[in-house]
């Protein structure tokens, strides 16, 4: 047996191939619509149209739906596979070993396509994305993504290479002015195949949240409708920051947040219900919780005391507003609720009263319980009130913290227990469902921020509490969520996720991208950025700012909340291209270029840069677990308990391949591993070939069948 070699065009040097998913995703609904074409597998376009009905649109109709300029390309470009990777930098991270963030410097739509293989698997693992992007106001960094080599052009952008590939030190950006006879069409290629990849990403209930102003709300909505599909459209947010008294005609002073489910129908199904907290429901319940130490089991007496405290809150209190829950049982405060069947046509039961012994009055609609079955556990668990007679229905009882007869009429009368209810962990607090409207000053958040950094280095950014509302409310159910933004800008997503664990001891993780967009010392709205980047010895970039961000707020949460034990640390990743050099001959020195590609992995490059690289390209975690042992003298990785085997050494004789290959089968057998392993080596390293096929002989005799190199 010989060890296949992952070269430049190797499937395992590569991300994912978009095109290839959707053609197997094709086979295997239609599996007679796939056949041989000239470079592998093809669509046959007659058995297409015999199967879905000749309804194809030609260029010469016209066509419904949102087309610009460059739109194909942008097409193309979303569905053609990375030539980068990720390399790692522990000593600009937090917590490395630890932590399961992760802080991504680079191009986002170059990192989009690199994360599809790990984080796209099995129908995706990202729960909710929210994105700020770019608003096309004509100040925005917006560049032309490059269909043959995008990291390439990348680096140039940021200065870090020109067209010969020469490393420069000069900065390089461009904005999108009006001006440019291109505005919306070079807004409209920049996010929409950043769109395509990112719907990949999210897991079958997963969502989107996308923040958008005026300028570009209209075309959004339709590549948003494109993309995802209008049936999935969920929301348009609308987010009220505040009048701008410099304008002339009508202040604009909000935002959009546009959201879009990946399948609508998928959290149909699953009976998916978001609810929030009703704002000011907690201090109701916590000065209920002190009336009820002040009046023992004395109801009436806390019914008096708690309508004296709701008429003495300001009109401004959140509290205010739920004034109703003034009466009070063993249970806490409550409300009357609607106890009349919805729409009409409801059961007409008796219901004796009491006291008097006679039928209570049906509601005109009917009863809101189905049977009478329902409607006496209800009564025997205390949350109907009877009046004082008969002739009017009883009232249904509505607790600011429901016990579970009054969340879910399925459930049993053993399912709550009245010992409990003053136990603060036992029930949620009223829930509501969010609206599409909401109020929050812009300057909050850069007072906030003016703190944290103890400057002004962010202009606009986003609202803490706002945007771990929106996480909070989109994730309520998965405290493990996976939480993206691809437009990470001052990192605000990330901090609202570590606040939000430290909050509720939940394991959410984020993952943030954000390009290094050059920071102007010259440029008045960049210049205190770029001093404070120049003052903590770093790049000047807003990559930086996002990082240092994340440091930040991570220590005052620590400090805030000494005794929570949770993840406030991200690993920093940034990309580059590939380890793995592509042949690409000079044609006038052949001989050069053999020499050149005798080691054809990228010179300077760390065994942990090919490591990670190997990690991305296989599809695991960024975050996955990563054991070291040293085996026959030569460093061995275990990544994932041993799912991947990695010995990137640079030197293994030929006497030492049966102690090496022995002890990496014993080290899997000790993990227990289950399923395949694929085992990597540097291909130079071996002696000879002999050594490198009995290695590779080894490991198969014991499990190992694939075995590559590098």
């Amino acid at each position: 047996m010989t060890i296949q070699k992952i070269e430049a065009n190797s499937p395992e040097s590569q991300s994912a191939d978009l095109l290839a998913g959707n053609l197997a995703q094709l086979k295997a609904l239609f599996p007679e619509l796939i056949t041989e074409g000239v470079s592998g597998p093809a669509i046959n376009i007659d058995v297409l149209k015999a199967l879905v009905g000749d309804q194809s649109v030609t260029d010469v109709d016209e066509k419904y739906g949102l087309n610009w300029h460059g739109k194909k390309k942008a097409r193309q470009i979303a569905l053609t596979p990375s030539t980068g990777t990720l390399r790692p930098y522990p000593e600009e991270s937090v917590d490395w070993d630890a932590t399961q963030n992760l802080m991504i410097e680079g191009d986002n739509l170059e990192v989009l396509k690199l994360l599809q293989k790990s984080y796209g698997r099995d129908g995706g693992q990202v729960r909710v994305i929210y994105i700020d992007p770019p608003y096309n106001t004509g100040k925005d960094f917006v560049y032309t993504d490059n269909f043959q080599n995008n990291v390439e052009n990348y680096q140039q952008l940021m200065g870090w290479r020109d067209v010969d590939g020469q490393r420069v030190s000069s900065l390089a950006s461009r904005k999108n002015t009006e001006a440019s006879g291109r505005f919306h069409t070079d807004w409209l290629n920049m996010i929409y195949p950043r769109l395509k990849l990112a719907r990949a990403l999210l897991t079958s209930d997963g969502v989107i949240l996308v923040s958008i102003d005026e300028h570009e709300i209209t075309n959004l909505r339709s590549v948003m409708d494109e993309v995802f599909g209008e049936e999935n459209f969920l929301s348009c947010l609308t987010w009220e920051k505040g009048r701008k008294n410099d304008a002339k005609f009508f202040s604009n002073g909000h935002e959009y947040v546009l959201v879009y489910a990946k399948s609508q129908s998928y959290l149909r199904e699953q009976k998916t219900m978001w609810r929030e907290e009703k704002p000011g429901a907690r201090e109701i319940w916590e000065c209920y919780l002190e009336l009820r130490t002040k009046h023992g089991d004395n109801d009436k007496d806390i019914e008096i005391d708690l309508q004296s405290w709701f008429s003495e809150l300001p009109k401004n209190h959140p509290s205010k507003k739920w004034s109703r829950y003034k009466r009070v049982d063993s249970y806490g405060p409550w409300r009357d609720d609607n106890i009349s069947w919805p729409g009409g046509g409801g059961p007409t039961y008796d219901v004796i009263h009491p006291i008097t012994g006679q039928p209570c009055k049906v509601p005109e609609r009917g009863w809101v319980f189905s049977t009478w079955e329902e409607m006496k556990r209800r009564i025997d668990a205390g949350i109907i009130e009877f009046r004082g007679d008969h002739t009017q229905p009883p009232l249904r009882k509505s607790h600011i913290r429901p016990i579970p007869l009054e969340v879910d009429e399925n459930d049993r009368e053993e399912d709550f227990d009245e010992d409990n209810v003053d136990n603060e962990e036992e029930e949620e607090l009223a829930t509501q469902v969010r609206g599409s409207y909401f109020y929050k000053q812009s300057q909050v958040s850069v007072k906030y921020l003016r703190k944290l950094f103890g400057k002004k280095v962010f202009n606009n950014p986003k609202d803490l509490d706002e945007i771990a509302k929106l996480i909070r409310y989109t994730t309520s159910d998965d405290p493990k969520a996976v939480v993206l933004d691809f437009f990470a800008g001052s990192g605000t997503t990330g901090e609202a996720v570590m606040r939000l664990n430290s909050e509720d001891n939940g394991s959410r993780r984020f993952i943030l991208v954000q390009l290094p967009e050059p920071l102007d010392p010259k440029d008045k709205q960049q210049k205190v950025a770029a001093k404070f980047c120049n003052d903590i010895g770093k790049p000047l970039n807003i990559a930086e700012l996002t990082k240092e961000r994340l440091r930040k707020s991570g220590c005052a949460i620590r400090i805030e909340k000494p005794e929570w034990n949770g993840d406030a640390g991200f690993r920093v990743f940034k990309l580059d291209t590939s380890n793995i050099l592509a042949w690409n001959p000079k044609t006038n020195d052949l001989k050069t270029s053999l020499l050149d590609h005798l080691e054809h992995l990228e010179s300077g490059r760390s065994s942990d840069d090919i490591l990670y690289e190997i990690l991305l390209k296989l599809g695991l975690d960024l975050c996955v677990p990563i054991e070291q042992r040293e085996i026959a003298g030569k460093q061995v990785n275990s990544v994932g308990a041993g799912v991947l085997m990695a010995c990137l050494v640079e030197s293994i004789k030929a006497a030492e391949v049966e102690a090496l290959a022995l002890g990496i089968v014993a080290w899997r057998k000790e993990q227990g591993t289950v399923g395949d392993t694929t085992a990597v080596f540097r291909d130079s390293a071996f002696e000879n070939d002999v050594a490198k096929s009995n290695l590779a002989a080894i490991l198969e005799q014991h499990g190992i069948k694939q075995v590559r190199s590098l």
